[in-house]
């Protein structure tokens, strides 16, 4: 991790401010995901967790594609832009309406009602069945809108009560509605933490309405400070899962957010998604607009394994819209607009959603089992010299090597060895191929965005890109097309390390490689 003179020192908090923050204590969180990976990070949410984590846990992540990594690559999620308004403001946030172009968090195409956004939820159930959560993220904070969002959720339990409901905030009113989400049977809640220490959060957040006034400067980083950990605390005290969120930003709070890991697992957290900021100049944001740099997925990388031993990490976020639909990555809101939705035939089946979840599970218990096999017919290895290496691997989901190189609008990442396939990130691209023709400039940015990896899995691969993988010292393998992702890549590393023994190929350790990260 680069040593920045501007990066802020961790400082461990206690009782500070008006005293209603209790000592930093352990509270247990609800659940624990208990499968780890090689370097001793817990992984959370796949089936292999199950006999490791309370029922009742596993029955509320299950299918929560947030909230499990394995159930990501199966069910799909959608948010409803119901709550415009924010309680705070966020160097990093810039909420717009209407930016059909703009894929990150603040942004939506249209404000709901509640009842609009129950019946989008019952429209996008009728034609996505693998719909399994509900969330409301904004564009603006869930909790500063509080009628709006729980009459939202009131409708949708009458309609629709086998969708799983989240929210998300900043945690400023959370406190205050903590019996709300319990009574509405809200088990998921994410609250965005990205500092424990005021002095940090100076640099963040110019300014909070609190008590009907404007606070700001230090004053406000410390309010917003003690609210957040209340209100975590008290979630975790009744039994509802907490995901943090935090968004990583060079030279402000990288080296920081290690201690956040520790401070909100000490106070029950079940997930901590470490995000990289978002700073494009054209959405308007402060640390756009006066030149704020976002960090490189190396860098990314390096604060989200130096807290190994902390809160469960969650690698697989998308950043998503406040109106986003589908599953995570892809974004299919354009397909449910309000008035495409007055044309539809709507009709939910609880009992048609039900049997589709059973047919995905028999899927996924295929995935499940063949993950194993591959894990228990791979050579053993001398662990002691035993090789990590990266691997890009280009799909469109139900956890297979299924899409072509030149189409993806994003590789994941999966760290490889002779013991696990643990998968590390994702990297978005723009798609090389452009009406069927290659785009040059979109292979070399493309080409940046993998270059820390030895392979990329693909079901297939032209000529041009090919070569140029191959200069740029990537493997592109097509041989796996169709295959279980972590068969594929285990079958390619041990090939691999079989050229390595006999002298073909010599490893070279690509760790270092300068990537930046993809547009």
């Amino acid at each position: 991790m680069r040593d920045s003179a501007n990066a802020s020192t961790p400082r461990p908090t206690a009782n500070i401010g008006v005293g209603r923050i209790t000592p930093l204590v352990s509270i247990e969180a609800p659940g624990a995901c208990g499968s780890h990976g090689s370097n001793g990070e817990s992984r959370c949410g796949s089936a292999d967790a199950l006999a490791r984590m309370p029922p009742q846990v596993w029955e509320k992540i299950k299918t929560h594609p947030c909230y499990s990594e394995d159930a990501h690559r199966y069910y799909a999620r959608m948010h409803v832009a119901v709550a415009p308004a924010c309680n705070i403001q966020c160097n990093y946030c810039n909420r717009k309406y209407d930016c059909s172009n703009e894929s990150r968090p603040g942004v939506a195409s249209q404000k709901l009602t509640p009842e609009q956004a129950v019946k989008k939820v019952i429209a996008v159930a009728s034609r996505i069945p693998q719909l399994t959560v509900l969330g409301i993220a904004g564009p603006g904070d869930s909790l500063a809108n509080p009628k709006a969002t729980f009459d939202t959720f009131r409708l949708l339990n009458e309609r629709a009560p086998d969708i799983k409901l989240c929210l998300s905030t900043n945690g400023l009113a959370l406190p205050d509605f903590v019996d709300e989400i319990c009574r509405y049977k809200i088990d998921h809640v994410t609250i965005t933490i990205n500092m424990v220490d005021p002095v940090v959060g100076e640099k963040i957040y110019p300014w909070i309405f609190w008590r009907n006034r404007r606070v700001t400067g230090i004053d406000a980083a410390r309010i917003l400070h003690e609210r957040q950990m209340q209100g975590l605390e008290m979630l975790s005290e009744r039994g509802v899962l907490t995901k943090i969120n935090s968004v990583l930003i060079p030279g402000v709070n990288e080296e920081h957010l290690i201690l956040v890991n520790q401070e909100v697992k000490r106070r029950g957290a079940f997930l901590h998604n470490i995000m990289p900021l978002i700073c494009d100049p054209v959405h308007g944001t402060y640390f756009g607009i006066h030149g704020q740099r976002a960090p490189t997925a190396q860098e990314l990388k390096a604060v989200q394994d130096a807290c190994t031993g902390g809160t469960t990490l969650m690698r697989h976020c998308r950043q998503c819209r406040a109106d986003a639909v589908g599953l995570l990555g892809e974004d299919r809101g354009g397909e449910f607009t309000l008035d495409r939705i007055e044309t539809m035939e709507i009709e939910y089946l609880a009992d048609s959603h039900r049997e589709y979840m059973n047919r995905i599970e028999v899927e996924r218990n295929v995935q499940l089992e063949a993950r194993r096999e591959a894990l228990f017919l791979a050579p053993e290895n001398d662990v002691e010299n035993d090789i990590k290496v990266l691997v890009a691997v280009a799909t469109t989901g139900g956890g297979r090597v299924n899409a072509h190189f030149g189409n993806v609008s994003e590789f994941q990442i999966f760290e490889v060895s002779g013991t696990q396939v643990l998968f590390v990130g994702h990297r978005r691209v723009d798609h090389y191929c452009q009406d069927g023709y290659g785009d040059d400039e979109e292979l070399a940015s493309l080409l940046c965005a993998i270059n820390d990896c030895h392979a990329v899995l693909v079901a297939k691969v032209g000529a041009c890109p090919r070569k140029e993988l191959s200069r740029a010292g990537i493997e592109p393998i097509d041989q796996y097309a169709g295959e279980n992702i972590e068969r594929a890549a285990l079958s390619w590393y041990t090939e691999y390390r079989g050229r390595i023994a006999n002298g073909a190929v010599a490893h070279k350790n690509r760790g270092d490689a300068a990537i930046r990260q993809p547009p």
